[in-house]
This record gives C-alpha cells, structure tokens and sequence, in this order.
C-alpha cells in the first residue's frame, strides 16, 4: 500500500441539496478510514478497488454504485487506477467545510 501522497486530482461538484466529490485512485492508494454522520452513495466511475466496511472487504469494479450506511467505518484500497465519486445530501456549499459537516469526528 501507498504512504505517499499524491494529488488526487480531487474536484467538488455542488448541486440542489447534492454534493460529489470525485477523486482520481491510483493503483495501490487507499483511503484512509473514517466514517460519515449520513448514509451516501459512492460510485466507482472506473477501475477496481476493494472497500473495508466494518472489518468486511468487498471488491467492486466499475461501474459500480456503493451505498454506505452513517456511523460505518470505512475505507478504499485502489486495485487498479481508479476514478471515485462520493455522493453525499447535504446544503453545505463550501470545499473548505463540506468534510466538516459529513465526516463524523
């Protein structure tokens, strides 16, 4: 597994009561854990990936579309370069804060 950083190529989409955040995985990257305060959807738009919910690993390759439930410790290994999106219901409008109100602390 990666302890380098690299730049995820990260964007924000904003919509009508919708955020997504789109992340560009290379292969061998993970996801650190961490666990949402809402249920959301994560879609992998292409390449593999292995996702730890709880202790239970599951490996998807794309297209696929996830749903996570609040309060479920979870993260991504990328098996293959990967584009990640995740799709959370929220007003928060800001880059900056939206982690802060959908990451539980």
């Amino acid at each position: 597994m990666s302890l380098i950083t690299f730049d995820l190529q990260t964007q924000h989409h904003f919509s009508d009561g919708l955020y997504a955040k789109q992340m560009v995985l290379p292969k061998d990257h993970f996801v650190i854990t961490h666990a949402h305060k809402y249920d959301h959807l994560s879609i992998l738009a292409s390449g593999k990936v292995a996702v730890d919910v709880e202790g239970l690993r599951t490996e998807y390759v794309a297209p696929a579309c996830i749903n996570i439930l609040a309060d479920q410790n979870h993260n991504i290994i990328a098996l293959e370069d990967s584009v990640w999106f995740c799709v959370h219901a929220t007003e928060e409008t800001d880059a900056d804060l939206v982690d802060e109100v959908l990451i539980r602390s």
